[in-house]
């Protein structure tokens, strides 16, 4: 093995962090290592990661092993123990270069985790790219200023702050200057964005700056929305900018308001389900995912059942589910707990209910033309971010005019439009 193999858990902040420590490692000329960007979101994905540390070092024994990411942030020792890592460092020296420079150094301490609710700022990182020429994400924000009961994530990334209006867009510029017709902005908590920067900056004014500066970019999508933050100026986007993505992933969480105040979230069930509705008055061809949390403390049948209802209400076609798993550290891992046959036959309802409503999104689509992104040379994403298995190949990163045809129950079959 002589490049860096970076493995790759969790947001899709997590996804643009790996390419900054690619170039950062390469420009470093670190060669030989494996690097591992955790997740602390669940328990479960804190064991894939150190069952993914495990396995990277039985098939590359030479390699250097590296471990960052939430979960490295908020317990380093527990992977600083571990005999196949080789060095822990955490999410804010991940993306400095000099963190990168040091790896070549044999004697440097083998943990690097500085106190994250001491960083008061998030810098630009201007990439070159990722992977094929489809999709990119550049960072906006980290941090989130919330304390939800549930979420351990605040303690891996500290508090919210955001990047400048102008780095972004040069970030953007750049990438579609390099061939990429869609770009995501992501982030921890995508609405706190521009509270902690001078002005009255928002999302909707980041977004209304992005698409104006940069005419050439073909899409821009938003990643996971706290929907009751949504300023006037994204709504307004969102009705009015068609390259604006009519794709919104949004932090729902659950349906019933009980369970939303033991959760210690900012909306009602009422302010998840009026939004929808606005939204989709605005823009028609909306289409909604949400993350929606099975079997929380207390959770009895009929509050759960609120949750499976909300599915229907708000006109949800992509579920995200997520049985409920105690992190250690947070409030909810305090609260009486669900028995877990019951969390997981409740997951398993959500779940049964996404897929339906994923089925009625798929018929409805036959006969519309739609356009898709191609992610390689058979499959792709129409603009609502449905899955599409075009019947002739095509280059990835390619924008093709398409009519579906039908679905084969997970994505739409699509030809070539004439």
């Amino acid at each position: 093995m002589s490049d860096i193999e970076i493995i790759t858990f969790g947001c899709r902040l997590n996804a643009y962090e790996s390419e900054v420590m690619r170039e950062h490692a390469k420009a470093a000329g670190v060669g030989d290592a494996v690097i591992v960007n955790t997740c602390a979101v669940t328990a479960e994905a804190v064991r894939q990661a150190r069952q993914a540390i495990r396995k990277a070092r039985r098939d590359a024994p030479g390699a250097r092993s590296v471990v960052t990411g939430c979960a490295a942030q908020i317990d380093p020792d527990r992977f600083a123990a571990m005999d196949e890592v080789d060095r822990v460092i955490g999410n804010q020296e991940k993306m400095q270069a000099r963190t990168f420079q040091g790896l070549c150094v044999e004697d440097t301490e083998k943990v690097a985790v500085n106190d994250i609710m001491s960083v008061t700022e998030t810098a630009g990182h201007l990439i070159e790219g990722f992977g094929n020429r489809a999709r990119a994400y550049v960072q906006i924000q980290n941090g989130c200023d919330h304390r939800c009961t549930f979420c351990i994530i605040p303690f891996g990334r500290g508090n919210s702050r955001s990047v400048p209006a102008g780095e972004v867009v040069a970030q953007v510029r750049r990438l579609v200057e390099n061939g990429y017709a869609e770009i995501v902005l992501t982030g921890v908590d995508m609405t706190a964005y521009g509270a902690d920067l001078p002005g009255d900056m928002t999302l909707g004014k980041l977004v209304r700056s992005v698409l104006k500066l940069v005419p050439e970019l073909p899409r821009l999508r938003i990643s996971s929305i706290d929907s009751v933050e949504a300023d006037p100026a994204l709504i307004a986007a969102i009705a009015e900018e068609e390259r604006l993505m009519p794709h919104l992933h949004l932090s729902l969480q659950a349906g019933d308001d009980l369970t939303l105040k033991r959760m210690k979230r900012r909306h009602a069930r009422a302010d998840s389900v009026a939004f929808c509705e606005a939204m989709r008055k605005a823009r028609p061809d909306m289409v909604f995912a949400a993350d929606i949390i099975a079997g929380f403390p207390t959770e009895t049948e009929a509050m759960f059942a609120n949750s499976l209802s909300l599915v229907d209400d708000c006109g949800l076609t992509f579920l995200h589910v997520f049985p409920f798993s105690a992190r250690e550290g947070t409030p909810a891992a305090r609260m009486p707990q669900v028995n877990g046959a019951v969390v997981t036959r409740r997951a398993a309802d959500l779940r049964a209910k996404g897929v339906a409503a994923l089925k009625n999104h798929l018929e409805g689509a036959r006969g519309r033309r739609i356009q898709v992104l191609m992610e390689n040379e058979a499959h792709g994403r129409s603009a609502d971010f449905t899955p599409v298995k075009l019947e002739t190949c095509a280059e990835a990163g390619a924008l093709i005019d398409a009519v579906v045809s039908g679905d084969d129950g997970a994505a739409l079959l699509a030809e070539t439009a004439s």
